[in-house]
This record gives C-alpha cells, sequence and structure tokens, in this order.
C-alpha cells in the first residue's frame, strides 16, 4: 500500500494525549532518506519540568515576560511555564500538536520558525528546546530563522536553544551519513527526515544537528550573540542575546 501524506506527528501526539500522556501507548517513527529508522516514545512531548534535560532546566531560569515556544508540539515547555503564570504563545506546522496543545491550556498558533504567524507583538524570551536548534534547518535556512526569531523579539530579549552535538557517536550509520552529506554539500548533522505514523507520513523536511562551534558560526552575522551556555552528556542549550 502507498503512504499517504499527512499530519502524522499531530496523530501520535493526539493519541498519546487521549491516554494521558502514558508511556508504551504511540510512538513517533522518525525515517531519514538513507532508511535509517529511528522510533520515539510521543510520552516524551508530555514530560513535566522535573523530567526536562538538566540543561534545558538551568538555561531556562529566571525566564520572564512574554515567551514564544516555537515547534511547541505537545506544550511540553509552554504548558509549564503558563502554569507559572508567564504569558506563553505556542507555534508548531502540526494542525494535530496545535490542538493537543490548545486542550492542555496553551494559546497555540499554526506557524513556522521560518514563516510565524501574524500579530504576535513582541517577546521577552523565544524557545527552540526539545533540541529544536534543528528547526534551523540547514546552513541556507538558519538566517532566515533567526531573523524572523529576531523580528518578534525585544532588543535585549532571549532566544534559548537546545540540541544534540551530531559529532558524538561512534555508531557507523550516523557517520557514513555524515560523509555523506559532506560529499552532497550539507552540515554533516543535516537530516532529512520525515515522520511517519502507520501508512500516514508527514512531508520530508529538513532538521539540523550541530555542534556548539557550528551553532556560533550560524549565529555570526545574525541579529543574535551568544551568552550562557549549558551542557549535559551530549546536550547542550544556549542562550542568544537579542542586539539592541
Amino acid at each position: 500500500m502507498e503512504t499517504m501524506e499527512g499530519d502524522a506527528f499531530g496523530r501520535v501526539l493526539e493519541r498519546c494525549h487521549a491516554a494521558g500522556g502514558r508511556p508504551g501507548v504511540a510512538f513517533a517513527v522518525v525515517e531519514r532518506d538513507d532508511g535509517h529508522i529511528g522510533v520515539h516514545d510521543a510520552a516524551a512531548y508530555f514530560a513535566g519540568r522535573d523530567d526536562w534535560p538538566e540543561q534545558e532546566r538551568r538555561i531556562c531560569a529566571g525566564i520572564d515576560g512574554r515567551v514564544l515556544d516555537v515547534g511547541c508540539g505537545a506544550g511540553r515547555h509552554a504548558a509549564a511555564l503558563a502554569a507559572d503564570g508567564l504569558d506563553v504563545v505556542g507555534v508548531d506546522t502540526s494542525p494535530g500538536a496545535v490542538a493537543v496543545a490548545r486542550e492542555r491550556g496553551v494559546d497555540a498558533r499554526l506557524g513556522s520558525a521560518t514563516a510565524l504567524p501574524g500579530g504576535l507583538g513582541g517577546f521577552d524570551a523565544v524557545l527552540l528546546l526539545g533540541n529544536n536548534v534543528g528547526l534551523l534547518g540547514s546552513a541556507e535556512t538558519a538566517p532566515v530563522v533567526l531573523a524572523e526569531l529576531a523580528r518578534v523579539t525585544v532588543p535585549g530579549g532571549r532566544l534559548l536553544l537546545s540540541g544534540l552535538d551530531p559529532f558524538d557517536t561512534d555508531d557507523a550509520e550516523h557517520v557514513d551519513y555524515h560523509r555523506w552529506n559532506r560529499e552532497r554539500g550539507r552540515l554533516p548533522g543535516q537530516c532529512r527526515i520525515r515522520l511517519r505514523d502507520g501508512r500516514l507520513a508527514t512531508d520530508w523536511f529538513d532538521y539540523l544537528f550541530v555542534s556548539e562551534p557550528e551553532l556560533r558560526a550560524l549565529v555570526d552575522g545574525s541579529p543574535w550573540r551568544v551568552g550562557r551556555r549549558e551542557r549535559d552528556g551530549h546536550g547542550y542549550a544556549v542562550e542568544l542575546i537579542r542586539a539592541p
């Protein structure tokens, strides 16, 4: 049977949400363009603050004002911050994710990192957490994303990103993929992926895994400067500060 294009990610989140966010109920299947398959329990998208990675908890210390959560998913970060009394808006490309986040009390809206919805106003902090540094996409789209996020961030505001270092691996399949990317003129950790739920699959898109030095190079020349950094194992979180 042929694959059907649609909101596979949203359908997985809706199924997990209906089960109370329990582990072992719904799984996000990630297919890479070299045939590699990864499977992730969707319960992670409903994780409470105590289950956030340590580097994310540290980088979020002292967050205040208006907050924009880009790639909010089920509202893992947005719901917790909204419960703290912060004014939080979530944005996601998945209609299903937006519906779930709204049911969890998040002001969630359809949009993307390259084209935010209109009428948002200004924000004191913007989040690309949950490894959503990946939403930078590629060396070509990263400047577009950084400019779009700067557009809605007040001077001196913060952009908080988290990611995984793609080079902190000895998995031959990943190392070979890095080599193939270099041959194609792409950043080594630039993944071409789609998300699946049975026969349903999203469109293919680029998701970027970068090391901290690579991230610094992408930020250079943008409206942002690098601030604090937090690291735990092969995961990291970085604070960027909006230039005046």
